[in-house]
């Protein structure tokens, strides 16, 4: 029989109560306690789940809770401090994406977590979501033919953010599915992007990221379109794939279109493209909530000592891409080359801040003893 692991939450704004609901639904698998500074947001979850301890302190929930593991869902710039102080009490932690503020955050958790024999895992869902991972099969069956490039829109009215524009919380998502169908890290990154309502914050972004072949992914993030939009195009040399995660029937579409150049040609004249149209097939994917699996497989790989799906280098890389994209918007669009492979940083101790803050929440206080 597997052993129940107790768990606590951090921060029950907007995606804390998903992550609460999830594992209270996992197998062995007990929800401790919950932590956020908002009374009015703990009232409201403890009137769902009264068997719950709630809890205002962050440090009394690493110290006096008993709970194993932490899954962490904050604003962006505590998940580093709080992420550091749960690994540092010895407790198994999971972060919300984006992992951290700058790849040295992650850099400097990925060791502390690895000296203590911890797991550290980062939230990209989508990495467990059934309609990906049957793209990333058909992908790799070679039905597409070859990769030319793949665009993602990523697009609604809100939800701004006062401490990261919407590259940083937008388009973590599409970076992490990008190159879970790429298997590989870009040579290269361009972004531009307009800050239209906060000052220094771009509410709008276009990343192109460029990878080897001639392969190419476009991320476009908007806080400002007057409609929800998740779709991913992905253009091969056979086919082309459209994954549309608003539609609630037809996710996934195929079409068998392609353009060919010809071979060869003696006059100008001889010289045309052969288009070719064929049928549209939309295959059949079970749905099963993404963030339940994500959930077990976190528990999972505390039990079995492994490392998680969405792994803390993944999460290394995400924030990587990230770094760049904004050091492209600080040099008006400008490429950022990245070197072979991620370089780790000297680790340099630093002391732990009590922090909790809702994730998207318009307040953020810190907690002190």
């Amino acid at each position: 029989m597997q052993k129940t692991i107790k768990v606590g939450v951090v921060g029950c704004g907007y995606w804390g109560p998903n992550l609460i609901r999830n594992f209270r639904a996992v197998p062995n698998c007990r929800m401790e306690v919950i932590c956020d500074l908002n009374q009015q947001r703990l009232k409201h979850i403890n009137g769902l789940y009264p068997e719950v301890r709630m809890e205002t302190d962050y440090n009394r929930l690493l110290t006096e809770s008993g709970v194993e593991a932490v899954a962490i869902a904050t604003a962006v710039r505590f998940h580093f401090p709080m992420a550091k102080a749960s690994l540092m009490a010895g407790k198994h932690t999971f972060i919300e994406k984006p992992m951290a503020a700058s790849s040295a955050e992650c850099e400097e958790l990925m060791d502390i977590a690895q000296k203590k024999g911890l797991t550290l895992m980062v939230g990209h869902t989508f990495l467990y979501s059934p309609v990906v991972n049957r793209i990333k099969q058909i992908v790799d069956s070679g039905d597409l033919g070859d990769i030319r490039y793949i665009c993602t829109r990523r697009l609604n009215l809100g939800l701004f953010q006062k401490d990261i524009n919407v590259a940083w919380d937008l388009a973590p998502h599409d970076i992490s599915i990008i190159l879970h169908i790429m298997q590989e890290f870009p040579g290269d990154i361009n972004c531009r992007g307009v800050a239209h309502v906060t000052p220094g914050i771009e509410d709008v972004t276009c990343m192109n990221l460029n990878f080897r072949k001639n392969r190419s992914a476009i991320i476009h993030s908007s806080w400002l379109d007057p409609r929800k939009i998740r779709e991913t195009t992905i253009v091969g040399s056979r086919r082309m794939l459209v994954y549309d995660d608003v539609s609630q029937l037809e996710k996934l579409r195929i079409y068998d279109a392609r353009v060919e150049r010809p071979p060869h040609y003696d006059t100008f004249a001889e010289f045309n493209y052969a288009y070719h149209y064929g049928d549209v097939y939309v295959p059949h994917v079970k749905q099963e909530e993404p963030l339940k699996a994500e959930c077990q497989d976190f528990l999972d790989s505390i039990r079995e000592g492994r490392e998680p799906i969405s792994s803390a280098q993944k999460g290394l890389d995400v924030v990587r891409i990230l770094e760049a994209s904004s050091e492209s918007l600080r040099q008006k669009g400008a490429p950022v080359n990245f070197l072979t492979g991620p370089a780790r940083r000297p680790i340099t101790p630093e002391p732990a801040t009590n922090a909790v803050a809702d994730k998207k929440s318009s307040d953020t206080t810190l907690l002190k003893r």
